[in-house]
């Protein structure tokens, strides 16, 4: 599988084979992808495990190599990155299936669902939640995370921002008690991400300018985030427990 078909320099595509020495963004965002998985995997200790949109599946190999008690299944909409992933990453306890996350079913039901960076690309989030809670079973785990500052006027891919508090209003409807979270930081460099000097840059939203124009209220959010974190992105990965 080429890096071409993976398009490996996407904002929403990490392929580690691929990543190239000079890409500074990419690096730490695999470290950050990376660091969620690994904490997500601290719930994962038995049963069946789903990592839905998981992209070329090295985060389900995180969750399924830490105990032998576990199956994990990985799906992802692209099947030339479902196709990769069950080349470099399948075994006999990981395999990968190319679904819709708004359509993936499965009647067993699963002890734990991850699904990372995922709900702020979904045009109907609070849908996608609900459905993705009846999947799990009884006293089990699903983790979620999300950028919790502003991320659609430069990402094309994001349809929503969220903040902490909206992001955990989704689930409060579901009878979920949340046990644990991670809270990471992402600086940029503000003339990085203006010039597109690395290549992952190029998929950024064209004409920013134009867009804030068009979106005042992007903007606002954009400086108010400015003013409070500084130039950084802030995302929140947090586990829930199914009461009932």
């Amino acid at each position: 599988m080429s890096a071409v078909e993976l398009d490996a320099n996407s904002l929403e595509r990490i392929v580690p084979d691929e990543l190239r020495s000079e890409d500074r963004t990419g690096a730490e965002t695999l470290r950050l992808s990376t660091e969620r998985y690994e904490f997500a995997s601290n719930f994962v200790s038995r049963g069946r495990v789903l990592d839905l949109a998981c992209g070329v599946g090295y985060g389900t190999r995180i969750l399924t190599d830490g105990s032998p008690a576990v199956r994990g299944i990985g799906v992802d909409l692209a099947e030339s990155a479902i196709e990769y992933a069950n080349e470099r990453y399948g075994n006999d306890r990981t395999s990968y299936e190319a679904h819709d996350a708004m359509g993936f079913q499965d009647p067993d039901g699963f002890e734990t669902v991850v699904s990372i960076e995922t709900i702020e690309h979904l045009p109907d989030p609070s849908a996608f939640v609900a459905r993705v809670a009846k999947m799990v079973l009884p006293g089990g785990i699903l983790i979620g995370s999300v950028p919790v500052t502003p991320s659609v006027d430069a990402n094309p891919h994001h349809l929503h921002d969220f903040s902490e508090r909206s992001f955990r209003r989704l689930f409060e409807p579901h009878g979920f008690l949340e046990v644990d979270r991670l809270e990471q930081d992402q600086p940029f460099e503000l003339f990085s991400v203006l010039s597109r000097s690395e290549s992952r840059m190029q998929d950024m939203r064209e004409n920013l300018i134009g867009y804030y124009l068009r979106h005042p209220g992007a903007l606002v959010r954009r400086g108010v985030s400015t003013l409070r974190h500084g130039f950084k992105n802030r995302y929140l990965t947090v586990a829930w427990r199914r009461n009932s």
